[in-house]
């Protein structure tokens, strides 16, 4: 095989990187208004800063309420255990679900996998009425509780598609060997089938989790208390109708970006040594 030319690599080089500034440039630009001072929006093609301040971090994460409360703190645990618990449960539920989908055959198995799918044509919105007035009725609105049962409902029919397609690749002659062992239908589950499932519960929760944190209009409109708003609530306070303080706005998205970036680094390390690890050695 004939080794590219010294011109090709570099002109190869140059096009590779042009396409990385290309990519990043919504995101130094994003940095750029975080780390300038001032809330104006700055239509320039440099997106690297002129100037360089923490200011506007320190403006948002300070927030507090009329009363001293720290809110950015509040809100901040509320994204976190919000989301945390909605992945968490819609995993315990689209665990159980998908495994059963995916070794046995009972009646109506066929049309349960059908109305899963069917639930994800329609967006979350559409529900937002119905939802409220079950909340309202149930004493859950615009407490977390509520909130985490919402978003547990709606992250279980994808978790439960993903997981019974991946439950369907592991081979059932491991749980059978297990069995003559004497090991148990939830022993085999949970020693066997969820330890060789991790990539696909790395991937579902990180989902799921994702979903939750980045989720507006049934956040807005299940909560009214901004000690309970979640960040994405936070972000939309700092554009308004009249008035938008970019500044603020950019140093508030690159915080809330940062939870959600370190869990995926630490789920990619789990799904890579699921992926590489055998299940059946020979």
């Amino acid at each position: 095989m004939q080794t590219p030319g010294p011109l090709r690599m570099i002109l190869v080089h140059i096009a590779l990187l042009a396409v990385t500034l290309l990519t990043l440039f919504p995101v130094l630009w994003v940095v750029k208004m975080a780390v300038e001072p001032g809330q104006a929006l700055q239509l320039t093609v440099n997106p690297f800063p002129t100037s360089f301040s923490l200011q506007n971090f320190r403006d948002v994460v300070s927030t507090t309420a009329a009363d001293g409360t720290w809110l950015f703190g509040w809100q901040l645990l509320n994204s976190l255990v919000i989301s945390g618990a909605t992945a968490l449960v819609g995993l315990c539920l689209a665990c159980t679900a998908g495994y059963a989908l995916s070794r046995w055959g009972f009646p109506g198995r066929e049309e349960a996998m059908g109305l899963f799918l069917l639930t994800q044509m329609f967006p979350g919105v559409m529900m937002s009425v119905p939802l409220y007035m079950l909340l309202e009725r149930a004493g859950l609105l615009d407490t977390m509780t509520g909130l985490i049962l919402v978003y547990s409902t709606t992250s279980v029919p994808f978790a439960t598609w993903n997981l019974k397609g991946y439950f369907d690749t592991i081979p059932k002659d491991l749980e059978e060997a297990a069995m003559m062992d004497g090991a148990g239908r939830w022993t085999t589950f949970t020693k066997i089938i969820l330890p060789l499932a991790r990539p696909a519960l790395a991937v579902t929760g990180l989902f799921a989790f994702i979903s939750a944190w980045n989720e507006f209009i049934l956040a807005a409109t299940m909560l009214g208390d901004e000690r309970r708003y979640t960040l994405p609530i936070v972000l939309k306070g700092y554009v308004g109708e009249f008035s938008a303080e970019w500044g603020h706005f950019a140093a508030a998205a690159i915080l809330v970006s940062v939870p959600v970036t370190v869990l995926f680094f630490i789920l990619q390390r789990h799904l890579v040594e699921g992926l590489t690890a055998g299940s059946v050695k020979g």
